[in-house]
């Protein structure tokens, strides 16, 4: 179906579903649509004191959220909905960059050229399902240095946003833009990406190996970051605004993750229909420490989709080790990912 019909069809749906059956408590301070916010037993019975902006938005969301769980429950997922019926298979890096992977690493037609090649085996592997081909470009990065606010992150230039969104479309690609907070936070960096995520074909990415904020004094690179739960909820919270305000399907959340600290509290990690999660395994080394990564803090600790990281440049050395071939992925990782990356 066409990008423009499934937005309509969306659309359409959310429109007209009602509330679920079952229901929802209201979070903690929130007032349900429909409740009077006076308060009960005062002389004279006063009127409902309006909502304010904040909790008119609070309302709203709870509103499109019942919306879309009343959707998923009768068909199962939500229009344009990526996943489980594709399998995203992405090239990592930044396009200013040859040090970050392959999406900058090699001349643009060249490293396309090999994408190609790429996406073909993962179609021969598994023709069960289709191959949706992705850039992950690296938008907010980890620095080296402080900078002014003493952030240690850099936001990519307009310019270089605007290319690598052509690249993608050009290409029939999705997009995602990922981001390495530095001592900055998520809650400060996403809404930077409002503008580009409004897109139907742009997705995000967090990586909690460099998000420093808990670790003062600390630069990227020295220690492995981390990322609560509650911070993972920030983002889904932010992606699911802004597909309500937007109309669009659902968007792809991809959470780096190698080792147990890098995501605390995993089980208080909150899904919602408007954004699928993929909890990426991205770790580099040898085949059997890649799938034993894959097991303890992927498999065991299970949030919604999953996905793996293959690198060019680690993963072979030393010889013998080798680049997991897609067959060997697809047969010996459970559950099989539906996120593949290529750094």
């Amino acid at each position: 179906m066409p990008r423009h019909a499934v937005v309509a069809a969306s659309l359409s749906l959310l429109a007209a579903a009602g509330f679920s059956s079952c229901q929802t408590r209201p979070a903690e301070g929130e007032t349900p649509a429909g409740a009077a916010t006076g308060v009960p037993g005062e002389a004279g019975a006063k009127a409902a004191a309006p909502l304010d902006s904040a909790q008119l938005k609070a309302v709203a969301m709870r509103r499109d959220s019942l919306r879309a769980d009343s959707i998923v429950k009768k068909s199962g997922q939500l229009p344009g909905a990526i996943l489980p019926g594709h399998r995203i298979v992405a090239f990592y890096g930044n396009i200013r960059s040859k040090g970050m992977g392959i999406l900058g690493r090699e001349p643009k037609e060249q490293m396309f050229r090999k994408f190609e090649k790429v996406l073909d085996e993962w179609r021969a592997a598994d023709p069960s399902i289709p191959v949706q081909p992705a850039l992950h470009n690296v938008t907010i990065t980890a620095q080296g240095t402080p900078g002014k606010d003493g952030k240690w992150r850099l936001m990519n230039s307009k310019a270089t946003i605007e290319e690598v969104i052509s690249w993608a479309r050009e290409h029939k690609c999705i997009l995602f833009l990922d981001v390495q907070p530095g001592h900055s936070t998520l809650q400060t960096e996403l809404p930077k990406l409002e503008q580009y995520l409004k897109s139907p074909d742009i997705h995000l990415g967090i990586d909690p190996e460099f998000s420093l904020a808990t670790m003062p004094g600390v630069r990227p690179n020295q220690r492995i970051g981390t990322l609560d739960a509650k911070d993972v909820n920030f983002a889904v919270s932010f992606l699911a605004r802004i597909v309500s305000e937007n109309h669009l399907p659902p968007k792809v959340l991809t959470v780096h993750r190698f080792t147990r600290k890098m995501i605390t509290n995993y089980k208080n990690i909150k899904l919602d229909p408007r954004v699928q999660i993929v909890m990426h395994m991205d770790g580099h080394g040898e085949p059997t420490l890649k799938k034993d990564s894959y097991h303890d803090y992927i498999q065991t600790e299970p949030v919604q989709y999953t996905g793996f990281k293959l690198f060019y440049e680690y993963d072979a050395r030393p010889a013998p080790h080798h680049i997991m071939t897609p067959p060997e992925v697809l047969a010996q990782l459970n559950p099989k990912p539906l996120y593949i990356q290529y750094q």
